[in-house]
């Protein structure tokens, strides 16, 4: 594929970022009638087919001009130095032909063997054979920096926002840059593009509707209200899409858990709001909500998050029966 890097090495903890340099990937493919026939998709959490990657690394594109191989978690699949050199041999003999996607999402340390090839690789550049690598860090960006993330987003996307909207936006989504574009896709929509998102656009347009109605489920899974809780499930089911509402929900959690150990140690709502960057709003919910609570229950609900999220991912169980599920066994056993 030209003189581009056939190896890339994407890790971090932003998702969204590392899902987009995919997308711009494959696109790149050109005709999309074709395109299909040339991307692969593997993922070593799942139980890894060498030979599948190994065949779809090494075959001839088919009326295109490349392939895209995109492995997401290489490092679950190849754990021991054996593993590291079947693999290390793999990439070295990938051709030309073939851009290899090897996508962590979490930084690697400096030392991980997998990023240690690349940079070394990335460094060499055309002075010896072999394929081209390059290597790209995406993380979420801190919380003061996400509104400045959201003005250059909305550029990215075709329209502007002004930066007191900007500002309300990141306070919604937080770090989540997912929730963030698709927010901001529909702001620029309600603007249709031809003026900049006003503040009153996001306070009326926005999740803060949905975002009450998390409150509210939050509210009905603290007192066991099993009833109220399926009930407001299922309206933001109908509202917002699945994988929307789900980064919704683990950010609450996330948040709950953060202020409850805050107020394990005394502080006050407004040390809370501080701390967390919340709106006065926002940060007064969550006090209140996580003194429902117990630390060890809220720990327990969020390892379970995690595991609903790594399956949800992997297409082991479609997400919203996940939450269905979720709300049924926080509210018929003793979380509290």
């Amino acid at each position: 594929m030209g003189d581009s890097p056939n190896i890339i090495l994407l890790h971090g903890n932003d998702e969204y970022a590392i899902a987009g340099h995919i997308e711009r990937l494959c696109a790149g493919l050109g005709d999309t009638s074709t395109a299909g026939m040339n991307i692969a998709r593997f993922d070593g959490r799942a139980a890894l087919d060498f030979e599948a990657l190994n065949t779809a690394v090494n075959a001839v594109p088919f009326l295109a001009p490349g392939r895209v191989a995109v492995l997401m978690h290489p490092s679950a699949a190849f754990a021991s130095a054996e593993a590291h050199r079947k693999m290390i041999e793999l990439l070295e003999g990938a051709p030309p032909t073939t851009t290899l996607v090897l996508a962590e999402t979490d930084e690697l340390r400096r030392d991980h063997w997998l990023l240690k090839w690349a940079v070394s690789r990335a460094e060499t550049g055309t002075s010896q054979a072999g394929p081209k690598v390059s290597v790209h860090v995406y993380n979420l960006p801190k919380r003061w920096e996400v509104p400045r993330w959201i003005e250059s987003e909305a550029k990215k996307q075709g329209g502007t926002i002004e930066p007191g909207a900007a500002a309300r936006l990141a306070e919604m989504v937080g770090e989540d840059t997912r929730i963030a574009a698709q927010e901001l896709a529909k702001l620029l929509t309600y603007a249709n593009f031809e003026r900049p998102v006003t503040l009153a656009d996001v306070e009326k347009v926005s999740i803060l509707s949905a975002q009450g109605n998390v409150f509210e489920l939050v509210d009905a899974l603290g007192t066991g209200d099993g009833r109220k809780a399926q009930k407001v499930l299922h309206q933001l089911l109908e509202d917002e899409e699945a994988f929307e509402l789900w980064g919704m929900i683990i950010r609450q959690f996330r948040l709950l858990l953060q202020a409850r150990e805050m107020l394990d140690e005394n502080a006050t709502a407004a040390q809370v709001q501080k701390e967390l960057g919340l709106h006065e709003f926002v940060a007064g919910k969550i006090t209140t909500q996580a003194r429902r609570f117990s630390m060890p229950a809220l720990e327990s609900i969020y390892h379970r998050l995690l595991e609903i999220d790594e399956g949800a991912k992997t297409s082991q169980v479609p997400l919203d029966l996940a939450l269905d599920t979720l709300v049924v066994e926080l509210t018929s056993t003793q979380t509290r």
